[in-house]
């Protein structure tokens, strides 16, 4: 079994969010199909309460030397509203 590892930056909630999470509450409870425009949002699953899941883009990359692999994030290149870095392994 191998592992794989994943990192996502986060935008912390703003009051779009707060106000598309209010939706998806809303349409959950009712037992009502999700706004397509709300599902986008939220890239068709759950909201995280921790923000917006956003493309790191340049400021990640892949980094290998002898029996060492990983990621690098070069903070500079960082977008200016991430907050959170969130580093995931699956197996």
């Amino acid at each position: 079994m191998s592992m794989s590892t994943s990192v996502y930056g986060f935008r912390p909630p703003d009051e779009r969010f707060k106000e598309m999470l209010a939706i998806y509450k809303a349409c959950t409870k009712a037992k009502i199909e999700i706004p397509a425009e709300v599902d986008e949002f939220f890239d068709g699953g759950e909201p995280d309460p921790a923000g917006v899941a956003i493309d790191l883009g340049k400021a990640e990359k892949e980094f290998r030397t002898d029996g060492q692999e990983g990621i690098e994030i070069d903070l500079k290149k960082l977008p200016k509203d991430v907050t959170l870095i969130r580093f995931v392994n699956s197996w």
